[in-house]
Formats: structure tokens, sequence, C-alpha cells
């Protein structure tokens, strides 16, 4: 048979990028090799050439591909290495850094890429690097911010562990009650009128100006005799200007505020609480571990009830941080019906868990142990923009001549939860993660 000789376009190796979900090896796929003439495949005109008895061995022509393709001298992509990094919405922040510099330090040290979410509801980073030493040095050094993150006061607690108390109607009602009462708040209306006029817009300013505008205008009559004579002005008709006087402003809204309270440092009566633990979860693995820890604690906690009923009664007002009239914190304070300390007994099986699961800060571990329930909190203050408060407090020294020994009532405590700050869930509640059941009926042998 004739042989005809033909050039064979110079095969070409095409690498292909390498994506692992870890710092493990790397998954490497299929790589298909093709012959390229340039950039199109040249059709063959000759006829078909018909090879018989060639036997090719696979190691022969993968040598002869490589040769072919260090001669020309291609430039090979390099392999990428990916790495996701679940770190949560609420420490992304500190990974950025101001204006991104503590991004840029890392890439800059580490030769990667680092891609932020896109949104607060995505809360993963992904690490692109060309090798996984790369990729496991930036990893390590996020870590290390977010750690220092944590303790971070800036940086809020995400989750706490909650005794609810909104559950019952009749305590929500005297809740409702005694905000509106220091509020002055007969009616849905009034309440919308006292916080806009605590807003503080410089919305009086405005109305005055427009005032102003509409105004009568000044006519001034000018009469000249003569080009060579001075210019006389007649004044006699022009209207003296008078300013309106400023309305005088409501005496119970000027009185809040010079006590610096308002609508925002109270605690919503629907989301009326014991807190047991305060806890910084921010990513979705911690969150998971803590529901593990909740659940499984169940019996424990049962027996530290005696498996009865509790319940508890709230009575007066306590001041937390500060004194009366530069309050901090104002609660309601427990008292367990019985003084059995079950209720404390149980509190602690709980905080002990999450402690030894490393789910608790240090400075938090040292803290003593106070149930409390929280009816107001200057922290809650609404904040005005491009206002920094250090410290912030309100005057409680009325409120607690009208309300120090307010009788709120017994009420039975029927579980605890695992709540997400910021969150709420249909009933206004805070959002629930999980849940144990605290005994509701006696048990009898």
């Amino acid at each position: 048979m004739d042989r005809r000789k033909r050039t064979i376009g110079t095969p070409v190796w095409k690498p292909v990028c390498t994506q692992a979900s870890s710092l493990e090896e790397p998954v490497v796929k299929d790589v298909g090799v093709e012959s390229e003439i340039g950039s199109q495949m040249q059709e063959v005109n000759e006829s078909m050439i018909e090879v018989k008895d060639a036997t090719v061995s696979p190691k022969a022509l993968e040598d002869d591909i490589e040769d072919e393709a260090s001669k020309e001298n291609p430039v090979l992509s390099a392999a990428k290495h990916s790495l996701s990094v679940e770190v949560g919405a609420s420490v992304i922040q500190f990974v950025r850094g101001k204006d991104g510099s503590t991004k840029e330090k890392i890439e800059k040290e580490t030769g990667v890429q680092i891609i932020l979410p896109s949104s607060k509801q995505e809360d993963a980073i992904i690490i692109e690097g060309t090798s996984a030493v790369s990729v496991a040095k930036a990893s390590k050094e996020i870590q290390h911010i977010i750690n220092e993150a944590v303790k971070n006061p800036s940086l809020d607690y995400s989750h706490f562990v909650s005794l609810p108390l909104a559950i019952h109607p009749e305590l929500v009602a005297k809740l409702f009650n005694f905000q509106n009462s220091i509020l002055g708040i007969s009616d849905a209306n009034a309440g919308e009128n006292l916080e806009g006029n605590s807003n503080g817009d410089g919305s009086e300013g405005d109305a005055q100006d427009e005032h102003l505008d509409k105004g009568s205008a000044v006519a001034v009559e000018l009469k000249v005799a003569n080009d060579m004579e001075s210019v006389k002005v007649d004044v006699r008709g022009i209207p003296l200007v008078s300013y309106a006087p400023k309305e005088p402003k409501d005496s119970k809204s000027s009185s809040l505020s010079d006590l610096r309270i308002e609508k925002s440092i109270f605690i919503k009566p629907k989301t009326f609480h014991l807190t047991v633990l305060m806890l910084k979860l921010w990513n979705k693995e911690r969150v998971n571990l803590a529901t593990e820890v909740l659940k499984s604690i169940s019996p424990k906690v049962m027996d530290a009830l005696d498996n009865r009923p509790l319940f508890v009664r709230l009575k007066g007002l306590d001041c937390m941080r500060g004194s009366l009239d530069k309050a901090r914190v104002v609660y309601a304070p427990v008292e367990e019906i019985g003084s059995e300390n079950r209720l404390s007994r149980a509190c602690q099986v709980i905080i002990d868990a999450f402690v030894e699961a490393g789910l608790v800060l240090e400075r938090d571990i040292r803290h003593e142990f106070k149930l409390h329930a929280t009816v107001m909190n200057a922290k809650h203050r609404k904040r005005r923009k491009n206002r920094k408060v250090k410290s912030d407090f309100f005057n409680a020294c009325g409120i607690f001549k009208q309300f120090g020994s307010e009788e709120w009532g017994e009420y039975l405590i029927r579980e605890a939860h695992l709540s997400q700050r910021f969150k709420y869930d249909e009933n206004g509640y805070y959002h629930c993660c999980a849940s144990i059941p605290f005994p509701e009926n006696m048990q009898v042998d």
C-alpha cells in the first residue's frame, strides 16, 4: 500500500485545574489530549489513510506528546487549590478589615485570593491559591483573626440560653402597661408620635425655614431724581420681619428626653425571658454543637428539677449596672417558689455542659451566675447617624419610685431554649434553635 507522508499538528498538553474542598490531596480529573493545527482543525482532502497491523505503545505516545509539547514551550496554567472556610457573617468584617486592609495583607503575604460573601445570608469565605501550602497558611491566618475577634467586646453575642416567660399572656400585658405608663402612651398613635419626636432629625427647624420662605416679600422702592444726585431709599413702607414663636414642647416628651428614656431601651414584651447563659456562636458548626449539647443534657436537667414543675415569682425592680440616676440595665429579680434551689441546680447543669464543650468564653466562665429578667437596657438605644456614645445610661429614679415594688406574678417555667438574637419566630419570640422541656405535671410513683 502506498504510504503518503502527511504533517500532523503538534499535540498540545492542556492541564485541567483541580479543586479540593479540603487541604488533603486534590481529586485529579481525567485529562483529554487533542491534536490541533493552529486554532482550527484543517480538513483532510486526501483519501482516508488505512493503517493495518500497526501497534502503538501508550507509553511511546505519551513520550512523543511530551517531547513535542516541550519544543513549543506552551504556557501551562497552574493548578488551583480552593478551600471554603465557614466563619459566620458576624466576623467577616474582621477578616475584611478597614477598607479591606486585613484581607489584602493576607493575600499579599500568602499569594492567595480571598473571596468574601456577597450577602449577609452567606457565611463562608473562599480561599483560592496555586498550592495547598499557601491556602493552608491563609486559612490559619483567618482562624487567628476570628479567635481574636470573638474576644473583642465589639463582637456582640449571637445566641443565648433562655427560659421563655413571654409564653404567659398576662405577664406580656403587664409589661406593655409598664412601658406605656412610663412613656405616656395611651394609644398606638400617641406611641408613634412620641417616638417620632425623639428622633432628633431637625424636622422642627425645617418647618420654620418653610414658613419664612412663604412669608411676605420685602419691597424696596428706589427714587432717583437724576444721575447727579445720590440714591434715596424710602423704607417707610417696608414691613417688619417677625419670626414665628416656637411651639412649646410636650412636657412629658421633654421630661423623658431629659431622663434619657425612650422606647428603644425597653425590652420587647413578646421576647421577655430569663437569661441563663450568653454565647458567641459565629458559624453553623458551633450552632450545631450547641444544639447537640442542650438536647443531650435534658435528662440531667430533669433530674436537677426532681421531675417536678417549677414556678418562679417576679417582684420589684433592681439595677444591674450603675446607679439609679445613671442606670444601664434594669431587671426584675427572680425568686424560686419553694426555695429548694432546683432552678439554680438545673441552670448550673446547663452552664457546665456548655463550658465543657468549649462554647463559653473564658471571661464569661468567671462571671457569677445571676438569673434575671431584663426590662430595660440602655445598650439597645437606637443610635443617631454619626453619633457615638461611649457610656450610655438613663435616669431610673422615677421608675423605681413607681414600680420598685411591682408584683409581676408567679409563672411556670416550661422549657429552656437555645435562642438566636436579632431573629424572631412568628410568635414574636427569639428564634429557637433547640429546646428541652421542663416538668409540667407532678409524677406519681
